[in-house]
């Protein structure tokens, strides 16, 4: 523990005389620190998503130094000290665990959830919807909300009736198609990947981290593609929707899991 103190005081070190010497680090704000600070978050999802430990390992060094260098700002401003934000969130999870520092009984995870949805509204939530962030990506915000909601018991009772809900929304997109409204047939399409969603919860399936799987997988095939065509002195622009789909086939077989 005590290495381990060092290496984190070290590391608020080398944080102070960054901001203090390096004429780059001098001029960051909050504001230009955000975008910088979504590309990581982002970069630690890509090697989440591809089990990368290595890359996990490095990512969370640099979101670490970003919520080391927030701190910083936070001082400069005097807003609020490292110090404080470690306390701040110590005595959050505290508070939020009663089941382990205080009397309360759980039975499972679930009840531990509604647990900390309750106490968050005693804190002076307005709605079980206000801790889902705006900026979420929609998919992950139709995930949180949806996990929210079933705090309250607004939930299904079982995937089989959320399917029948996926069923209903991709008839109600057909119809809005027929009907040939721009407006309406967004509003419908929506509502499908919204039910989707709900239901790759029900399967226990996180839906963005699927849909990203996919992403990846057909990139991989499509570049593989490409290469397969220009071996045969061929390039995809070329070529006839039957020919490129023969190539993909043969792709996918030769990729098979990956």
């Amino acid at each position: 523990m005590e290495t381990l103190a060092n290496s984190f005081l070290g590391l608020v070190k080398i944080m102070d005389e960054l901001r203090e010497q390096c004429p780059w680090d001098k001029k960051q704000t909050i504001d230009t620190l955000r975008p910088l600070t979504i590309e990581e978050t982002y970069e630690l999802a890509d090697a989440i998503t591809d089990h990368d430990w290595k890359g996990i390992k490095e990512e969370l060094g640099d979101i670490l130094l970003h919520l080391l260098f927030y701190a910083k700002i936070g001082s400069e401003q005097e807003q609020f000290t490292l110090q404080e934000v470690i306390e701040g969130i110590s005595a959050k999870l505290i508070h939020r665990h009663p089941h382990i520092y205080g009397d309360i009984k759980v039975t499972d995870e679930e009840e531990v959830k509604r647990n900390w949805e309750k106490l968050k509204m005693k804190e002076g939530k307005k709605s079980v919807l206000s801790g889902v962030p705006p900026s979420l990506p929609a998919i992950v915000k139709a995930t949180r909300i949806q996990e929210k909601a079933k705090q309250v018991g607004f939930e299904w009772d079982n995937k089989e009736d959320v399917w029948k809900k996926v069923d209903e929304e991709i008839a109600e997109l057909h119809e809005a198609v027929g009907r040939g409204n721009q407006a309406d047939v967004e509003e419908e399409f929506g509502d499908v990947l919204f039910s989707l969603a709900n239901y790759a919860r029900f399967l226990q399936i996180d839906a963005e981290g699927a849909l990203e799987k996919t992403n990846k997988k057909f990139i991989r095939r499509f570049q593989e593609m490409e290469s397969t065509a220009l071996r045969s002195g061929k390039q995809l622009a070329g070529m006839s929707l039957d020919e490129m789909d023969a190539i993909w086939e043969q792709v996918k077989i030769q990729m098979r899991n990956t």
